[in-house]
Formats: C-alpha cells, structure tokens, sequence
C-alpha cells in the first residue's frame, strides 16, 4: 500500500490481547492519517459516551504517510482520544522517535483500549506486541522514566510522569525528556490504563523513493538558507515574546494585560544570554527547543508558549525562575499552558478571596509549590487538578477562568484581536493556537471581518488539516519560507496522490464536530465563544487601554464562521 504500512495495531490492556487492523485504502485516501485517521477510529470504535477515564476509552497514536521521511522535520505524529477535561475530542502532536519506530514495526497507528491488571509499560518490538508489568516504575518522574525505559528495552518511547497516574485533567504525554503532547488530559487517559510507557523496539528501516530523498534535501537547504534561518536558530519562538508585548497580547496576570514591565527579563534575548544548547524533533533541520540552565542548575528546554505562561501570566520576570517551573511541569507530566493558566486563575482567586491559600503574583517559590501538589492531588492542588472550568464551577471566579470549551487559553490575550479569538473559539480541541495562528497576521493588516474569518478557515484547513495528518511540522512553512507546493510534492512521491488542502482541511473538521455533537448531545453558540474577561474587563495599561474584545464583532464573526462552513452552530 504505497505510502502507508496498512496496519494499525488494537491492543486490549485488559485482555492483555493484539490484533492487527487493515484499514481500508480508501479511508486512507479520504483521512490520510495523524488527526484524520485518529478521528475516524474514534467516530467508528468508542462507544458513544463512554468516560474518558474508564477502560473502554480509546488512545490513539496516529503517524501520517510522511512520518519518518527524509522531508524536514517529519518525526511527529499525533497522540488522540475522548478528553478527561473537555468531555470532547482532543489531540495533541509530539515529536518523538515512537512515531518513526511505531511505523517500522509496520504500523500506522496504535489503538489502546481497556486496564492493565498492574502498572504496565505496552512494548512493540519488531512487529509483535507484548505487555508487562512494570510496578517499580510507577511513580518516576517522565525524565527519570525515559532514562529507565532506555536501559531495559532501548528503542523509542512515550510515557507520562506522577500527573498522569494522578489522573490531573491537564496532564500530557512526554517523551525526549520535555516533548509532550495531549494537552486536555491525554496523560490522564493512558494513568487510567495503568500504562506507564509504550516502547517500540526494532522493526525494519523506512525505505523512501528516491525523489522524496532528494526532495527532503532540497527542502533542507532552502530552509537553511531562508534569510531568517539564524535568527531563528538564536531565538525560536522565544522572539515572539518581545513581538508580543508591543502588541499588546503577551498574557499578563491571567490575562487582565497585553503588556508585562519584566517583558525583557524573559525575552528571546535574555534566553539567548543563558542558552546552554539546542533541541528538535527527529529529522529537524531547524530545532526549536532553547535549552538552558534553571535556577537549579538542571536543563530546561525554553519555548514561547511555556515562558509566556508560567512567567508574565504568572507575574515573574526572572527567566532562571521560570525555566525551573517549566522544568518541574515537564518531569510531573503537566502541560506548561494550562499550568500557567491553573497557576494564574489560583492567584486571583487568592486575591480575590476564593481561596486562602496558595501564591501571590510573582512568587515563583510558592507557585513551585502548589505544582506539586497539583500534581500529587493535595490540598488545594486536588482542586486545581481539573482545570479551571471546573475549579470556577466549585469556587467562583469563572469571570476570570480562561478557556474555550474548557481547555485553558495559550498564550496570546485577544482583548484587540478578535480573529484570534475566532480561532480560540473554533479550534477542534477547544482554546489552542496550533490550528490558526492567526494574531500575527491580524495585527499586520487593515482586514474585514470577512477576510479574518476566511484567514482563520485557511489557517485551519492548512495547519489542522494538512499538516496534523501529514504529520509533519508546520515551523519550516510558517517560519523558514518552505512553500505549500513543496509539501504537496513530497505527498505525491511519497503515495501517489495529490492532497487537496480545502477538501481534507474541511472533512476532518466535520468529523471532529460530530464527534464533539455527538459527546455533548448536540451543540450550543456558548461552546465556541472566548472567555468572558476579554468581553468585559478592559486593557488598563499598554498603548491599546481601555480596549476590549466587541461581543457584537465577535458574534458577527462566528456567524459568518458558521455560514462558511455550511455549518448551523
């Protein structure tokens, strides 16, 4: 089957049983993998309403045909399945060796269902499938994990660290000591599994045409000798901190700002200043992750997201501070974005009363602290380990609880930009940017609302659709100038077919939305609206105070959205 292996492997925990499933070439065609084929499986196989936490919930972990190719920065694939913390569907894209190392085993995907007897780490070695229990290693941080897995198996890994077995709501899937994926509680689907880690062991070497070979190296030298290769080889996503703040939507103090006074302290420049080392996926040519030293003195990889996050939403300007609570949230297994907005919402609610404990602003001790305990499940953690939807249900405050469907806002404030708020509110797995980075566009240009509904459509059925089924990495496209065409030549050598980008884009968004209609019994406008601070609460400091997000701009907008679609809301 030329450009997949044909196979996905269904492995029953419970029963302790593999089966190995063919998928039909057709589905292959229509959802070509990662994001689309993971939907599908989940639309055909789960049970309607089943509870994310109970056995009968599916992980998936699902490559693409271009996974493990010579073309840049192909060693993703996406981890998928019903949401502990939004009741609705959520996927995540890592970079890790599994991907290529599940496609030498000759697989394509692999399903997990069911409930291990005792703690288990799920091994795939050379094709063939096999459980064992593993209960010394339940407990281990991810890093000290990875570390255990490597001497006794070798091969390639994903697992999760103590917020996974603790079932915390925003807990992820790592893997390459700091890559993690799944950010609306995967790691909390496969602690309920009693799974500590998958391993792929051996297989056969992935053999490529010899025009995707020489693809990929073409590719390469183009992103290499984009004229901003080396600044972002330097900086990263760590630039856009400095780019932010300008603008006026760096989160600051759980969203209350755009602007942050120690926004330099924490920049891509003050990174620069500390960076140790550099890190990518496997087949990266323009590696991402900025390592440093934190205040520990232990490594910590950087990028914009986690900085903005767990430091001027948090109210901390000391980058060595933030490196450490980053650090400390990739060993729990938490997801840095929605600790940072956990992190912030607890701040306020302390300062407005909700809570009598727990950090002020800026307190970077007592906010390493309260990870913990999140991560453990203690105290006021036990609380704050489902999100803050459901924390705001509890204690009050859901004026001022960042999220879209119930998964936590990145790390872009949407008080001036309403199309990144469309894409908030529009994006299939609730308020993340990965789908439509829409804000740097918006910022740039005088456009309708019309044209910023269609940009957010474009975005989505590029980056969620193409890219997230392909699997490979948006960043050399968005940032190194690779063009489209390229991509899609790539995907032609590689199976023969010509990808249609609006047809792929628009057919796994609606997959995605029956698979939300369908867990909710039906959907509402209120699902897919921003949170009600940007709406309400004024910017009070920057060059943009006193603005705010215009509901009826907004409104308007998500009703073009909708008639765009073809969709009734």
């Amino acid at each position: 089957m030329r450009g997949w292996q044909g196979r996905a492997l269904l492995a029953d925990l419970s029963s302790e049983s593999f089966k190995a499933l063919e998928p039909d070439l057709e589905l292959l065609k229509e959802f070509m993998g990662g994001r689309g084929l993971a939907v599908r499986f989940l639309l055909e196989m789960l049970p309607q309403g089943a509870d994310p936490l109970s056995p009968e919930n599916l992980l998936i972990f699902a490559t693409g045909p271009l996974t493990g190719s010579p073309i840049p920065s192909s060693g993703k694939m996406v981890v998928a399945s019903k949401s502990p913390l939004t009741g609705g569907y959520c996927d995540g894209n890592i970079g890790t060796k599994f991907a290529i190392g599940l496609r030498m085993n000759g697989y394509d995907a692999l399903l997990i269902r069911g409930r291990a007897k005792r703690p288990s780490v799920l091994i795939i070695e050379d094709g063939r499938a096999r459980l064992e229990y593993a209960d010394d290693l339940w407990g281990l941080d991810s890093f000290s994990l990875e570390g255990e897995i490597e001497e006794r198996y070798g091969g390639s890994m994903v697992g999760i660290g103590p917020a996974g077995e603790k079932l915390v709501l925003f807990s992820t899937i790592v893997s390459h000591r700091g890559r993690s994926g799944g950010r609306a509680g995967l790691g909390a689907v496969m602690g309920s599994k009693l799974l500590k880690a998958v391993v792929a062991v051996g297989g056969r070497e992935l053999n490529w045409p010899k025009e995707v070979e020489e693809l990929g190296s073409r590719m390469a030298e183009l992103a290499r000798s984009n004229k901003n290769y080396d600044f972002w080889m330097r900086q990263g996503t760590m630039a856009v901190i400095e780019w932010a703040n300008t603008n006026s939507v760096l989160p600051s103090y759980n969203f209350r700002e755009g602007v942050f006074e120690r926004a330099d302290d924490v920049s891509g420049s003050a990174m620069e200043r500390l960076k140790i080392d550099q890190r990518g996926c496997p087949n990266c040519e323009s590696a991402c992750g900025n390592v440093v030293h934190d205040s520990e003195g232990r490594e910590s990889e950087l990028d914009y997201e986690n900085v903005a996050m767990l430091g001027p939403n948090l109210g901390i300007g000391d980058l060595r501070e933030v490196s450490t609570l980053n650090r400390l949230a990739d060993e729990l297994g938490m997801d840095t974005i929605s600790l940072g907005n956990v992190l912030g919402f607890s701040m306020e609610a302390r300062e407005k009363g909700l809570l009598e404990e727990g950090p002020e602003w800026g307190d970077h001790k007592a906010a390493m602290e309260l990870a913990k305990m999140i991560s453990a499940r203690e105290g006021v953690g036990d609380l704050l380990a489902d999100g803050v939807r459901r924390a705001s249900e509890r204690i009050g405050g859901r004026e001022f609880a960042m999220h879209v469907k119930g998964l936590e806002v990145s790390a872009y404030d949407c008080h001036i930009a309403p199309a990144m708020a469309l894409a908030y509110g529009t994006s299939p797995i609730g308020a993340h940017h990965k789908d439509a980075w829409v804000i740097g566009w918006e910022l740039s240009t005088n456009a309708t609302l019309e044209e910023k509904v269609d940009k957010v459509i474009e975005l989505q059925r590029i980056r969620g659709g193409f890219f997230e089924s392909a699997v490979v990495c948006r960043f050399p496209w968005i940032e190194l100038g690779l063009q489209l065409e390229l991509y899609s030549k790539a995907f032609r050598a590689v199976t023969g077919l010509t990808p249609d980008f609006v047809e792929l884009g628009d057919r796994i968004y609606l997959e995605i939305r029956r698979f939300w209609s369908r867990e909710l019994g039906g959907l509402s406008r209120e699902l897919d609206m921003p949170p009600e601070r940007w709406f309400r609460d004024p910017l009070t400091k920057g060059p943009y105070a006193g603005r705010k997000l215009d509901v009826s701009i907004y409104e308007r907008m998500l009703e073009l959205y909708y008639a765009k679609r073809g969709w009734t809301g």
